[in-house]
């Protein structure tokens, strides 16, 4: 099972990370490989992105449903591919550590299906822990950014 994980903590407070987590357009366009995201509607959304595995270049559309938000501390997500055949889940879950800190957690699995699943998943296992850092930490520093305007 293809998946990542990343924690770090935030000197931020609880609310603050849930003002931000809870709008998924503030955190869409900080997936590795961006290229362009549509809102649906409020629980739904399109993203595009550009994946890079060694030779293999894809652009990859998905479709991601919210399936829970948890004021103060948790957003979780399904995703499945438009254009590829995969599905998945991710999370964010913010932890209260003291009352200007958290403990953020990101979360993402993808399993590829069909014919070629398995090759594609060798190569996830080794991309996703890197992808999920890379997302987790993109997300943190721009809720960082968004506070420092804020003040």
């Amino acid at each position: 099972m293809p998946s990542g994980v990343h924690q770090l903590e935030v000197d931020l407070p609880i609310r603050n990370t849930w003002s931000f987590i809870s709008n998924i357009a503030n955190w869409a366009t900080l997936v590795p490989g961006y290229v362009e995201h549509e809102i649906l509607n409020e629980r739904q959304s399109t993203w595009t992105f550009r994946g890079d595995a060694g030779l293999v270049h894809k652009t990859v559309c998905l479709k991601i449903d919210i399936q829970e938000w948890v004021e103060p501390a948790r957003i979780s997500f399904t995703l499945k591919g438009l254009n590829e055949n995969f599905s998945g889940d991710g999370y964010f879950h913010a932890e209260e550590l003291t009352n200007s800190t958290v403990k953020m957690t990101g979360y993402l699995h993808i399993t590829a299906k069909g014919l070629i699943g398995p090759m594609v998943n060798t190569m996830l296992r080794t991309m996703l822990p890197r992808t999920t850092k890379d997302f987790t930490e993109a997300v943190v520093r721009k809720m960082q950014r968004a506070e420092a305007v804020a003040r």
